[in-house]
């Protein structure tokens, strides 16, 4: 139950203590851990506060607990080298060549998308923003990446999202761009990509079906 408190402590906040320990007591019956390793002991957890009768009252801490178990995910993630910028000029330069090829992602690069501000709810609580401002009927979504020790929270479109799915997926950036327009006519390719280069979340770009150069 300390494992899960540390993993979900936003959840805990929102339902309180004595409430979280008593959810979380069941949970532990129902699923104990089958690892001595707790680190990231809680992936059912998210589910299990969604059908948890008690719970029911409030929707969006299930959602919360997705995003803070992929924080977990993100910060224990193996590491990788990021693309180093004449790469990155190297590929770009290719001009309508590039669409056809893939990208690799950092595997610390995690996404999560919910039909509540889950993103502004979790920020309220690291001190980002006022909690009663928030609506949570708002969707939010983010992607997650480790940053050092830490890892970051970045709000991104629904577009964003869905891009980021389908590159992890193995597609080309001319799919996933697609994918994104269809979510969002207007999507703006440029300023995800640099995002995702600035936070060093390109590993890799070679053309589909190929090896990495």
């Amino acid at each position: 139950m300390d494992a899960l408190a540390q993993t979900f402590p936003v959840v805990q906040d929102l339902v309180g203590e004595a409430f979280f320990r008593a959810m979380a007591a069941v949970f532990v019956r129902r699923s104990p851990p089958m690892s001595p390793v707790l680190a990231l002991y809680g992936a059912d957890f998210p589910a299990f506060i969604a059908a948890f009768q008690p719970a029911g009252s409030v929707a969006y801490p299930a959602d919360v607990a997705r995003l803070e178990y992929a924080r977990a995910r993100s910060c224990h993630a193996r590491d990788a080298a990021p693309l180093p910028l004449q790469a990155l000029q190297e590929a770009l330069a290719r001009g309508e060549e590039l669409a056809a090829h893939c990208v690799e992602l950092h595997p610390s690069l995690g996404r999560v998308a919910s039909p509540f501000a889950i993103v502004s709810i979790w920020a309220a609580h690291q001190g980002v923003g006022a909690l009663e401002q928030v609506d949570p009927d708002q969707p939010e979504q983010a992607l997650l990446l480790r940053d050092g020790s830490d890892v970051l929270v970045l709000p991104v479109s629904g577009a964003a999202c869905r891009f980021v799915e389908r590159l992890q997926q193995g597609e080309t950036l001319a799919a996933a761009t697609e994918a994104a327009m269809q979510v969002e006519p207007e999507f703006d390719l440029s300023g995800l990509w640099g995002l995702l280069f600035r936070h060093g979340a390109i590993c890799a770009i070679h053309p589909s079906g190929g090896v990495t150069a």
